[in-house]
């Protein structure tokens, strides 16, 4: 018997399978669109952890399907992202200790929350962390989600430790799920009694290993930027990273002040808030660059990567670096043993000690062979451990699990 309304069901099928074709919406987000597309909502401080840490996210998630959107603090670099298709609601976040500021960005994240009934909200960050899962809480948001990209207590002391971690666990109370970029932020986590083994799991991070491939650029490339920037004939050391002293700067300027033919680029913005901003006056063989764009222009510059940090999650300029064929020099805390194996993708010393950070540095510079071996196998290492395409899959199967 012929079966008009299956045939007519079918052909609506069609022309839907057709129309998802037409959105570029590939097969899983197919899954995602028949089941409804799903709301999810970023919550991190600042344009520029929306801009450099979480834009690809964003665009993965966009593209399998979702209906995204991100919140962060006012900022040049939300013209560029909102330009890129990515919804940004302004609401402002206070990085010091302002209970009144942190109580308005709390009421703002619920009125927002409860106007666009979110199904997931991820947050960055530690005061996002807290107030956007707070916030989540009160209006009942199904799904709420943190990733902890470092702790702010580690290198603290005293009430300023206790009560960072007593910050910590109220954060996590509102978790769902807790991804962590870096086993050693876990074991921390446990240690503290922050939150349980259950709720916490590795996620690690990742970049675009074809955007930091220094293949990509010619001989000629390289001389014109090194002339550009007034470095041809020199050795250069690069760090990038926010000016402020716990990254390692003041150890690192008194170890390359004396460095024959070499220049240290630094790339980052200026803290004048944080209390351990940087002067970054009168400092010998260092130029100051800024906050960039272009970094994936600028590692092939780089002779070495250097980042003697105090503290770190686990850092993406390690991994870019590493990804650019770079040796890198790093402080041996434990972020750094996991994104450098020492002796073959780069070289770990102490935190603090100068000594040990200027004879990596010398030796890499005297040893250029060595060093491009080191530089081949962090980029093999990137490949097979910190490709975004590893993170956004496993994003994708913890979204679907825990929000069923």
């Amino acid at each position: 018997m012929f079966d008009a309304f299956g045939l007519y069901k079918k052909k609506r099928q069609l022309i839907f399978a057709r129309s998802l074709a037409s959105r570029k919406i590939d097969f899983l987000g197919f899954i995602h669109y028949t089941r409804g597309m799903r709301k999810i909502c970023y919550v991190a401080n600042t344009d520029m952890a929306i801009r450099f840490i979480l834009f690809n996210h964003l665009k993965f998630l966009k593209k399998k399907g979702y209906d995204v959107c991100a919140v962060c603090s006012k900022g040049d670099l939300i013209k560029e992202v909102r330009e890129k298709g990515i919804k940004v609601k302004i609401i402002n976040f206070n990085r010091g200790l302002n209970p009144f500021a942190h109580l308005v960005s709390l009421f703002r994240l619920i009125s927002f929350f409860r106007k666009e009934k979110f199904d997931i909200i991820h947050t960055h960050n530690p005061v996002p962390c807290l107030l956007g899962q707070l916030a989540a809480k009160i209006v009942g948001i199904p799904c709420i989600i943190s990733t902890i990209h470092g702790l702010y207590f580690q290198g603290a002391g005293g009430i300023k430790r206790k009560f960072f971690i007593f910050i910590e666990k109220i954060s996590a109370r509102c978790s769902d799920r807790i991804f962590s970029v870096s086993n050693g932020i876990i074991d921390v986590m446990i240690k503290e009694n922050i939150c349980s083994l259950d709720k916490i799991k590795y996620l690690g991070n990742g970049i675009n290993i074809e955007r930091f491939n220094s293949k990509r650029f010619s001989k000629e490339f390289i001389d014109k930027k090194k002339k550009e920037l007034g470095i041809s004939g020199f050795k250069v050391i690069g760090i990038i990273g926010r000016l402020v002293k716990e990254k390692g700067y003041l150890e690192l300027f008194e170890a390359v002040k004396d460095l024959p033919e070499t220049k240290l680029l630094v790339i980052g913005p200026e803290e004048p808030k944080k209390k351990d901003r940087l002067d970054i006056n009168n400092r010998k063989n260092v130029l100051f660059l800024g906050q960039r764009t272009d970094v994936d222009e600028l590692y092939p510059l780089f002779d070495i990567f250097v980042l003697p940090s105090y503290r770190e999650g686990l850092p993406y300029s390690i991994i870019e670096a590493s990804s650019s064929s770079v040796p890198v020099v790093a402080s041996d805390i434990p972020a750094c043993l996991e994104a450098v194996d020492n002796g073959v993708t780069g070289i770990l010393v102490p935190v603090k000690d100068v000594v040990k950070l200027k004879e990596a540095l010398t030796f890499l510079l005297n040893n250029p062979e060595k060093a491009k071996l080191m530089g081949r196998n962090g980029r093999r290492k990137v490949g097979k451990e910190f490709d975004e395409k590893i993170i956004f899959n496993k994003l994708i199967k913890e979204y679907d699990q825990i929000c069923q």
